[in-house]
């Protein structure tokens, strides 16, 4: 019985859907946290940069992510990172630091 080629279009289509699902996440200290950017390589680093001058470094959180199903990553062996701000509430408002 012949397996059937896997469809990496189709993969990393479903991938990228259930990425933009998650939006945002509480920690066990119950802080809020909102996802700013997904993705990798030099554009993950040039991100990474710019939030960490302009929220500081508790503010910021990576979570690197399993690259599989996103086909250009998973040949070219690249990391995967999802780069999480922390949600401030500020005296006069409910803004993050970065809207």
């Amino acid at each position: 019985m012949a397996q059937e080629p896997i469809d990496h279009e189709e993969l990393d289509t479903e991938r990228i859907a259930e990425e933009e699902k998650i939006r945002e996440k509480v920690d066990e200290e119950g802080n809020k946290w909102k996802k700013v950017y997904f993705g990798g390589g030099a554009h993950f680093r040039n991100w990474l940069s710019q939030l960490l001058e302009l929220c500081g470094e508790d503010n910021i959180k990576v979570e690197e992510i399993d690259s599989r199903g996103f086909q250009c990553y998973e040949e070219g062996g690249e990391k995967l990172y999802r780069i999480w701000v922390k949600e401030n509430k500020q005296e006069q408002g409910d803004e993050l630091p970065y809207d």
